[in-house]
């Protein structure tokens, strides 16, 4: 990629940024001149008319006046990067006119919403692994005319397209090939593949061209925080229908399934992706709430998207409860592998427990006969001195038997001794309390007391 001052060049094809008027289809947003990463980020910036039409502008991070207001957004790259390299990014595209105290406020880790430099400036940036499809990184700052948003990889629907062009639209045919004389055949119209219904069946919310356009910095902000709670939404929705497909898979399955299972460790990692996700809802729990305060102090933001974002705070506590059923669904599915594999060790030790009785007196015989003493019989041993070897030896096994016999039993007869002992000791209070009751029954009443 080249960069040309007032052009977009891009895979060896340049155009010039001409914007026809009332057009609002966005071609790629010109790239920032000077930049020492180039083609390191996707960088797309807009400018709102206020009344219902968006143009993509150049990245010069400029204020709208009066009506309008401009959306610059950053996509960082999913990767192993640290985030001092994020850092860098960021510097590069958004400084000037941007200070390193905002960078450090949209790119650091955890939550936050507060005021820097003027601007109200919030993040749910999780500190997962960040080629990981569970770390998500939202960042935004926000004034009366400008938003400039920063998010790790694309966020789904976050962008907008013109109406008309949606898939979703159309009235397709779904993909399903027939064969006649060696050739494949599809009905007329739009054919939509297997693979592409089944994503959209994932999804939780429309296509980009179906988002209505924002009229006011208010409608983006909501928009913004919209996509990022439909992107945990589908993640959600994604792991519903892959923990059921396992179920199924479990159900059907034999050995080789659950051992492969239990060796690649699936549902361990599926919890540690869930507890990811709940960190992110939390993070999302503890800013939004934040955002929702400040901005209704705003003048310009409007009270009805003050009550979208009370919405959406709501969706992400119901997103968050659906977490925990099915962090318990996993839990209660490993707890069945596990007593599956307890079971499975159990058969095998009771199999050598039947080996071990079939053998075990074979080997007392044979212990037994190949002692070196003497008087063994048949051995034809005659020395005086050895007549007693063999008597003394088993002697002296009899009684290591019933030494080890006494230490496994000592335990047992030391509590019937004592629960022998406490049985003893409540009969004999139950015996002195019936001869007092029978003593107090007898006895004559006295004046001023009563008989209990």
């Amino acid at each position: 990629m080249e960069l040309v001052e007032g052009k977009h060049i891009e895979d060896g094809e340049m155009e010039e940024l001409e914007i026809p008027p009332g057009s609002s289809t966005p071609p790629s947003a010109a790239p920032h001149v000077g930049t020492r990463f180039p083609g390191m980020v996707r960088q797309k910036a807009y400018i709102f008319d206020g009344l219902g039409k968006y143009y993509p502008k150049e990245w010069d991070l400029v204020e709208g006046t009066g009506g309008k207001f401009c959306w610059y957004h950053v996509e960082l790259p999913k990767g192993n990067q640290k985030l001092s390299q994020y850092a860098q990014y960021l510097i590069d595209v958004l400084c000037p006119p941007l200070k390193l105290q905002d960078i450090l406020s949209l790119v650091s880790n955890g939550p936050f919403c507060g005021h820097v430099d003027g601007a109200l400036v919030f993040r749910v940036n999780s500190a997962g692994p960040a080629n990981s499809n569970f770390t998500f990184r939202l960042a935004a700052r926000v004034t009366e005319n400008s938003v400039i948003t920063v998010s790790l990889g694309r966020v789904p629907r976050l962008g907008f397209s013109p109406v008309g062009e949606s898939l979703l639209s159309e009235i397709p045919s779904v993909e399903s090939p027939s064969y006649f004389s060696g050739h494949r055949k599809e009905s007329s119209g739009i054919v939509i593949r297997e693979h592409v219904l089944e994503f959209l069946l994932t999804m939780n919310h429309s296509e980009e061209a179906d988002n209505p356009v924002p009229h006011t910095v208010s409608n983006l902000v909501v928009h913004i925080i919209d996509s990022h709670v439909d992107q945990l939404q589908d993640v959600v929705t994604n792991l519903e229908m892959e923990l059921d497909s396992v179920e199924l898979q479990l159900d059907k399955g034999g050995f080789t399934l659950k051992k492969q299972m239990l060796d690649d460790r699936r549902f361990p990692k599926m919890h540690l992706n869930l507890q990811r996700l709940l960190q992110v809802i939390a993070h999302g729990e503890a800013v939004f709430p934040r955002v929702k305060e400040k901005c209704s102090s705003k003048h310009w933001f409007a009270s009805e998207d003050i009550s979208a974002l009370e919405e959406l705070i709501g969706c992400l506590r119901r997103l968050k409860e659906n977490v925990g059923f099915l962090a318990n669904r996993v839990t209660a599915i490993q707890a069945g592998l596990d007593s599956w594999q307890a079971e499975q060790i159990n058969r095998k030790l009771y199999y050598l427990s039947i080996l071990s009785i079939i053998f075990l007196p074979l080997s007392i015989i044979t212990g037994v006969f190949g002692m070196n003493v003497g008087g063994v019989p048949w051995t034809g041993q005659n020395d005086p001195k050895l007549q007693d070897g063999f008597r003394n030896v088993i002697i002296l096994c009899l009684g290591m038997l019933l030494l080890v016999l006494l230490c496994f039993i000592f335990p047992a007869l030391y509590n019937h001794f004592v629960a022998w002992q406490k049985s003893r000791s409540i009969k004999r209070s139950w015996s002195l309390n019936r001869s007092f009751i029978r003593r107090t029954l007898n006895c004559p009443e006295r004046e001023g007391y009563l008989r209990i």
